[in-house]
């Protein structure tokens, strides 16, 4: 399948599937979607409700993809002196040069976030390492159906291609093995604010709202594994 880079609207870039006519991040703005939906929505959030100075925020992100949601939590770890424990999960890894055409470190102002970006795309498959003082990441090769996590991540950072192309990775069952993977109170954040995705999240026990969507969107979504309340 064809694949080329292009220009998003905030001067960020992505990668289109051209037959499909998808696209790894919003062509609103890649940047934009991943700062409005991953950060603000989910790990800010998370920080306010998990971050501890004993125990990092355990991320894990379905479609790791281009990496731009990795190097922009990177950045805001240091930004917001929080320790980030990353599993970025993808099955078909983009290539070197599809990475260095990308060429995300540029978005940040830091000179030093070109060799962050460049560890973070260097470090090999199934390995856990330390990127920076707060990041560590592990990237996983695997289909999302192989997830085995049980109670471990706080937060999930969910950016599978859309419902419309890959409407198998947006069901309940995929869903179910995202709330096993989460510890009790834990949240996932997407893009997508379908109303079949969100009934396949409520079907599996989330608890899911609606919040203001990135540009080019008037919705997300974020589910939030509730903590069952004891019976008298």
């Amino acid at each position: 399948m064809e694949r080329k880079i292009i220009t998003t609207a905030d001067g960020s870039k992505t990668i289109q599937l051209v037959g499909l006519n998808e696209h790894y991040h919003s062509v609103h703005g890649a940047l934009q979607e991943a700062e409005h939906v991953f950060i603000k929505h989910g790990l800010l959030h998370a920080i306010d409700h998990f971050s501890t100075k004993n125990q990092p925020i355990s991320i894990l992100e379905i479609g790791f993809g281009s990496g731009l949601n990795a190097l922009a939590t990177l950045v805001a770890s240091e930004k917001h002196s929080v320790s980030i424990a990353y599993v970025g999960v993808e099955a078909y890894p983009v290539s070197k040069e599809e990475v260095l055409e990308l060429d995300y470190a540029t978005l940040f102002q830091e000179a030093r976030y070109q060799d962050l970006n460049n560890q973070i795309h260097l470090v090999p498959w199934g390995t856990f390492q330390k990127i920076s003082p707060h990041f560590s990441l592990l990237k996983q090769q695997k289909m999302f159906k192989d997830i085995t996590d049980t109670n471990t991540h706080h937060l999930i950072y969910f950016d599978a291609f859309g419902p419309r192309v890959q409407p198998d990775l947006w069901t309940e069952s995929v869903f179910k093995i995202m709330f096993d993977a989460l510890m009790p109170s834990g949240v996932l954040v997407t893009y997508s604010a379908k109303g079949s995705v969100r009934r396949a999240m409520q079907a599996v026990g989330f608890t899911v709202e609606k919040l203001p969507g990135p540009p080019g969107k008037r919705e997300m979504l974020r589910a939030t594994k509730q903590t069952a309340t004891p019976s008298l």
